[in-house]
């Protein structure tokens, strides 16, 4: 059971999906996830899909729209700026505690690719989280900074940036871009064949898993901020609520989950923490493919279960 609700975010309303057990009854005091999605996607695509697993084992589930993207408003459109993303999360939890259904001392998190990078960082400072779990979570600071692997890489884009802002501020045309190419025609033109870009465009621009929702839009210059954003930045200080990181043990590619677990798992104070890779998977297996879909949903409950 699903229904489509929307809470604030300073002055806008974010789109989410509340997902609630086939025998839901509000008397009862649930468990409850907040289930963020990967960077460029929304919370039909993958986010809809493990919120619908965990709904199954007895939780409450809601999956939303990043400020700016899918159905959500926003100071702008089409925006990645973390601390905006990050607060979305804050906000998500404020809706919760509302709901006389949900036991507010048994809230948990759970992001898939860069919404885990965003779920790290939020639950850090947001204490009302008592577990975080990650599905391919990702670093967008440390993706935005490496880019093509170049040395000044991080340098020659913020450089562009700070270009393309002045464009704008003297009137030009604001400068959107693709998250990833648009087509496979395109991906095959731009001679694109890291496993992790040419995963994406199959799920985002195929039936596979495109949506709406997913616009495959960025505004450009708002990607300046990431450059000097860390997910994990004080990982080692202030994560300590019970963690789950699930990566794929299949080709690592460009977005760097499989290592990003990893350093994640390491740096992480928390006590009870536990890295489960699930073998063959890709990055975007991890998105829809029930094989391994599957194996990530139990370990989640499980985790959910005993930490909640």
């Amino acid at each position: 059971m699903k229904k489509s609700v929307t809470f604030r975010n300073k002055s806008w309303d974010v789109a989410a999906d509340l997902h609630l057990p086939a025998d839901f009854d509000p008397a009862r005091k649930y468990r409850a996830l907040v289930v963020a999605h990967p960077i460029s996607s929304c919370k039909e695509q993958t986010a809809g899909i493990y919120a619908a697993r965990l709904v199954e084992a007895g939780f409450v589930a809601l999956a939303f729209d990043a400020s700016t993207q899918g159905a959500s408003g926003g100071d702008g459109k089409y925006l990645e700026e973390p601390a905006t993303r990050v607060e979305d999360f804050r906000c998500a939890v404020d809706y919760l505690v509302t709901l006389d259904f949900v036991d507010e001392d048994r809230i948990g998190v759970l992001g898939i690719c860069g919404g885990g990078g965003y779920a790290v960082n939020a639950a850090m400072t947001e204490r009302r989280f008592k577990a975080v779990a990650t599905v391919v979570g990702a670093n967008y600071g440390r993706v935005m900074r490496e880019a093509d692997l170049s040395p000044d890489a991080a340098i020659t884009a913020l450089e562009g940036i700070g270009r393309q802002r002045t464009a704008e501020a003297r009137g030009g045309a604001v400068a959107i871009t693709n998250y990833c190419p648009p087509s496979r025609s395109a991906l095959e033109a731009a001679g694109i064949t890291d496993i992790d870009v040419v995963e994406a465009v199959d799920y985002y621009t195929t039936p596979r898993g495109q949506h709406p929702g997913s616009t495959n839009q960025l505004k450009i210059t708002s990607t300046g901020a990431a450059f000097g954003w860390d997910a994990f930045h004080l990982a080692e200080k202030l994560l300590t609520q019970p963690l789950q990181i699930i990566i794929g043990g299949g080709r690592p590619g460009a977005f760097g989950s499989f290592r990003d677990g990893y350093e994640l798992f390491a740096k992480a104070r928390s006590e009870t923490k536990n890295l489960f890779i699930v073998p063959g998977a890709t990055h975007y297996d991890l998105y829809d493919q029930p094989a391994f879909v599957g194996p990530a949903a139990e370990k989640l409950i499980a985790f959910y279960t005993t930490n909640l």
